[in-house]
């Protein structure tokens, strides 16, 4: 996906807007895994003290603003599907239809500021909660250290909500709306079709399909990255296994849908296939 959009970007003065959100996304899924890697590999080679101490809350900081700018990421793609395939004639669907291209810069530059500011406060958080530990304490500041966590939690549940909610809420919202658009116009090409195989009645039942999928997959990452996020579950246990697992499932479900959603990211793959088995003359 990345490489496509990329080559459909390469030497055009205006970026489509739709690979302009697929270069995003699948940069971010690609740096989030280079992410896990390296957060594993200073898991095993570094010093436990150190790494507490001076890696942990980078590499939980940068894990956090990856996660943030996937789901917003993918929240704007479905914004813009719904936009863009969707048929309703309201004032303001229309204006964002023909405003979509200039729109799509600014949102993914909103979401980055989005995530970084909801990411932020983790390093402080676990900054702020090493030092508590580390530094001699006395009982005469045990109470203002009681009320610092707890403003300090609800600083952080606010942050949480806030860095996931949204996302959800533009992502089902307009899923449901593309959904519902697809479904009526499929009942009119139904009613008016004869009965010959209409390609374009398969067409939108491949759609519907797609961002049936699309959200599903959308809906299961997000309610794995919540559960682990609120730290539910005890350390080694099955269920944080099973969220750790689905987390990593869930993006590739997504990009086997949008591969095989799009013949632009099929014919990518099958040409190179075919460079790479002609024979050399």
């Amino acid at each position: 996906i990345l490489a496509a959009s990329s080559l459909s970007c390469i030497g055009s003065k205006t970026w489509p807007p739709y690979d302009m959100i697929m270069i995003s996304l699948s940069s971010s899924r690609i740096t989030l895994q280079c992410w896990i890697i390296l957060d594993l590999f200073f898991t095993i080679f570094c010093d436990p003290s150190y790494f507490e101490k001076n890696i942990f809350g980078v590499m939980k900081t940068g894990y956090m603003f990856l996660n943030y700018c996937i789901l917003w990421f993918g929240a704007w793609l479905s914004v813009f599907f719904c936009i863009k395939v969707a048929s309703f004639t309201q004032s303001f669907f229309i204006w964002l239809k023909l405003r979509i291209a200039r729109l799509v810069p600014w949102m993914l530059l909103t979401s980055w500021l989005c995530s970084f500011t909801a990411a932020i406060p983790f390093a402080w958080n676990f900054y702020v909660v090493h030092n508590n530990f580390t530094a001699p304490s006395s009982m005469t500041n045990s109470s203002a250290m009681r009320t610092t966590k707890k403003d300090t939690l609800c600083l952080l549940i606010l942050l949480y909500n806030a860095g996931i909610g949204m996302p959800l809420i533009l992502s089902v919202v307009s899923s449901i709306l593309l959904i519902q658009s697809l479904w009526v116009h499929n009942r009119q090409m139904q009613n008016n079709a004869s009965g010959f195989r209409d390609p374009s009645l398969e067409a939108h039942m491949k759609a519907i399909k797609s961002v049936c999928s699309l959200l599903i997959l959308y809906v299961t990452y997000f309610i794995a990255f919540t559960l682990l996020l609120y730290d539910l579950f005890l350390h080694f246990s099955i269920p944080k296994y099973i969220c750790i697992a689905v987390m990593a499932a869930c993006p590739t479900g997504h990009t086997m849908v949008l591969i095989w959603s799009n013949p632009k990211f099929r014919e990518l793959p099958a040409r190179i296939w075919h460079h790479t088995n002609c024979p050399v003359r």
